[in-house]
This record gives structure tokens, sequence and C-alpha cells, in this order.
């Protein structure tokens, strides 16, 4: 379990689990300032740079990565690994969604959604609908940014402001969603931060309100020895001693490490739906993004991505 959750905790874009949304936009911002990057998000650096600094402005700094990888190679080839890991989790889910539409789904809904941009940066097919579930200062915070620079959204855009352990299908429905049509949904970054009675809840929701057709994404939650994890965390705070990063957030600590959580793809399949997943260090070792050395083996340390369809 996480130490500092409780059932009815809240965050702004800067705090809690807000500010792991800015950790993620910050390394698509660093991703798409490479000579040739796997993903490219215009809108990354605007949704960062409003927040104040933080740990996010480490996160994409090509000087600050030189510098632990002068004082700790080993952690040096962690960030890396984290900053590629958002780069090829982003392809993939950004491949999802392509595939929906180019079957016909116009109906798309982003669970937690954060600082993701792809209602604006996507090329979404004419008449499609893209609802944003999340916090309601989380996308207030967006909303104000997004038109601060005149981004306008490429798809007929919704927020949806509440908190997913509320009644969000309600909220959901009186924003315009339609049972009746195929949805794609996401569910990205955001499993590792709900206990597992809370992991399925959640999919009963999204089966429940789903058409015959639909599409679900998601990305899965790794396990980590704790003492595996406590290492690391010694030679962060080592290392953000030494370069000055206050007040970095303990994401670990965010989440919920709970070993009776439900395997996603298991459960689609055993309730209307047909699943595959993809390990995600399959992926990136083939978009050639794997940095880990070789004892960075174990499979279950690492996340999956699953989608499937309603059948």
């Amino acid at each position: 379990m996480s130490s500092l959750r409780t059932h009815d905790d809240s965050w702004d874009i800067a705090t809690s689990v807000g500010s792991t949304a800015v950790m993620v936009a910050a390394a698509r911002a660093g991703e798409t300032a490479k000579p040739d990057p796997l993903i490219r998000d215009p809108y990354a650096e605007v949704l960062v740079a409003g927040v104040g600094p933080g740990i996010w402005d480490f996160v994409r700094s090509e000087e600050f990565a030189a510098k632990v990888a002068e004082a700790d190679a080993e952690v040096a080839a962690v960030f890396t690994h984290m900053g590629n890991y958002q780069a090829v989790r982003t392809h993939f889910f950004d491949a999802f969604f392509a595939d929906a539409v180019a079957a016909g789904i116009r109906q798309v809904v982003i669970l937690a959604s954060g600082l993701d941009s792809r209602a604006y940066r996507l090329p979404w097919p004419p008449e499609t609908v893209v609802y944003e579930i999340d916090q309601p200062k989380v996308l207030e915070y967006k909303a104000a940014r997004m038109a601060e620079h005149g981004a306008l959204p490429s798809a007929q855009r919704h927020a949806v402001a509440i908190d997913l352990r509320q009644d969000w299908p309600t909220a959901l429905r009186a924003a315009g969603f339609d049972t009746g049509k195929p949805t794609a949904w996401l569910a990205e970054g955001l499993l590792m931060y709900l206990p597992a009675e809370a992991q399925d809840r959640l999919f009963e929701q999204v089966t429940a309100l789903s058409a015959p057709g639909s599409r679900v994404a998601a990305e899965t939650v790794g396990t980590r020895s704790d003492e595996r994890r406590a290492e690391f965390r010694k030679k962060f705070e080592r290392i953000a001693a030494q370069f000055g990063i206050e007040e970095a957030p303990d994401v670990a600590e965010l989440m919920y490490n709970d070993p009776d959580r439900a395997d996603v793809a298991q459960w689609l399949n055993e309730h209307g739906w047909r699943s595959s997943a993809v390990s995600s260090a399959d992926e990136m070792r083939r978009l050639d993004r794997w940095v880990l050395p070789p004892g960075e083996s174990d499979q279950d340390a690492f996340s999956s991505f699953v989608t499937a369809e309603k059948v």
C-alpha cells in the first residue's frame, strides 16, 4: 500500500500525483527536443514551463543528465531509461488511437488525462470527440496554458472534471458520452495509483459503458522488490543532495504496491473483451531504446501494454 495516499486525497498540478503528470510531460518535452525523436509533442514544453521550478527542470536537461553520468553511471542509466520508457509508452498508445480511428471509432476517453495533449496534437478524423477525465485543478491548469498559447484541439474536446474514485460514469454521460457508440479508452499512467479493488472497479465501469467494438488500452503495474526500490531511493537521494534537487516527490510512495492486483489482460478476457499484452521491455528493445544493463532483466519489474476489443 502507499504511505502517502488516502481514499479521499486530492491534488493540483504541482503536488502529489499531479506532479507525476508534470514529470511525464517533461519527458515528452525532452524527447521532442532530440534530433530524431520517437514522438513529437509540441505542447509538452508549454505545459511544463507554467508549473514553476521543480524536478521536471532536471528531467528534460541534457546538461543535468551528463553530470549524473559522471557521478553515478547506474543512476544515469536509470534516468535515461525513464525518459526512453515515456517515449516508447507514448508511441505505443498513439498507435493504439491511430488504429482505433482507422477502425471507425470516433469516441475517445482518456482516464486520468493529466497533461496528455493528444486531443490537441493527434490528427483526429472529423467528428471525433475526446473526453478527458481528471481532477478539476489539473484540467483547469491545462486548459489555461493551452488557451494562453492559442492552442486549439484537433478534436471535439470535453473536460470532465471529477475524481475517478467518484461517480465519473454519470459525469461522463452528462458531458455527452454516448454508450451506444464504440469507444477507445486509455488508462495510461493510472493503474499504479489505484489499489487493486479500485482497478477492478474501474474496468467494471469501463466495461458497462462500452458498446461492442469498443477498445481499451492500459499500462499495467510492474512489481519490484522492496530491497531494490530502497537501493535506488538511496542512490537518488544522494544525487538529489549533490545537485540541489529539493522537494523531489518519492513517486514510489504515491503508488499502491498491491500483490493482489489482477492481471489486466486476463481480467479483460474474462469480462467480455479479447485482449493481448506486450511487455514494455520488449517494446523498448524493439524500438532500440533499452539502455539498462543485463542484470535488469526481471520481467515482473516492468509494465506491460495491454490492448483489448469488446466482443
